[in-house]
Parts: C-alpha cells; sequence; structure tokens
C-alpha cells in the first residue's frame, strides 16, 4: 500500500480522484527522491525531513502548497499560466489543464533552496 492510498480512497468523485492521482504519480516519477507522506490529512512530498510541496481538495480546485517564498518567486508565472494563488497556496482548477512544467520549477526550486534546511517549515516565511 502506497502512502497516498488511504487519503485517496477518501476521494468520492471518480475525475477528481484520477487527477489527483495524475499529479501525485507525476510528482514521484519527476522527483523518485521526495517522500510521499500524508500529514494532516493531506499528501505531501518531503525531502530529509523538510516539506517541499503538499496538496489539499476544494469543490473549484486542487489547492497546490509550496509555501509562500515559493508562490512569490513565481508570482509572473502563475499568472502567466493563468492560476490564482493565495498567501499560501496555488489553486488549480478543476477544468484547466495543469501545468506540469510550472509545477516541477516550483518543486525543483523547493529542493534545491531547502537542500540544508533541518527544519520542516521555512522559518518565518512558509
Amino acid at each position: 500500500m502506497r502512502p497516498f492510498d488511504v487519503y485517496l480512497d477518501k476521494i468520492d468523485n471518480p475525475e477528481q480522484k484520477e487527477r489527483m492521482i495524475m499529479i501525485l504519480d507525476h510528482i514521484k516519477d519527476t522527483f523518485p527522491n521526495l517522500i510521499e507522506e500524508v500529514k494532516w490529512n493531506q499528501p505531501m512530498f518531503t525531502d530529509h525531513g523538510t516539506f517541499i510541496v503538499g496538496f489539499s481538495m476544494s469543490k473549484m480546485h486542487i489547492a497546490m502548497s509550496p509555501e509562500t517564498k515559493t508562490l512569490e518567486l513565481f508570482e509572473d508565472e502563475i499568472k502567466t499560466a493563468g492560476y490564482a494563488k493565495t498567501k499560501m497556496l496555488l489553486k488549480l482548477p478543476w477544468a484547466s489543464p495543469v501545468n506540469f512544467e510550472l509545477i516541477d520549477k516550483m518543486i525543483a526550486f523547493n529542493i534545491e533552496d531547502k537542500k540544508e534546511m533541518t527544519n520542516f517549515w521555512r522559518v518565518g516565511t512558509r
């Protein structure tokens, strides 16, 4: 059993479940060294004990949380991709294509930026 299976089994809508699986599988395939975990009832990927990216679901979108610093750094690319964001998350609408190139860039940035970090979150700038 994969760490995400219990979380995924709770998703009732088959299209939403398939989309979440597609995103999580893409990340695992692209970044095989990341660890799959479920914390606070959210699937997330970590690296050497530090948070890299997490996901949650709402009625209108999948929320991707790569931390505030990353969202701020990629703000222009997020707008160009047509996504909305808040201080803490990027909204991936159910009806829009997934921009895997942007997601990959944000994850790669977090991996590199946090490679020597020993905390789970960025201190003071989550």
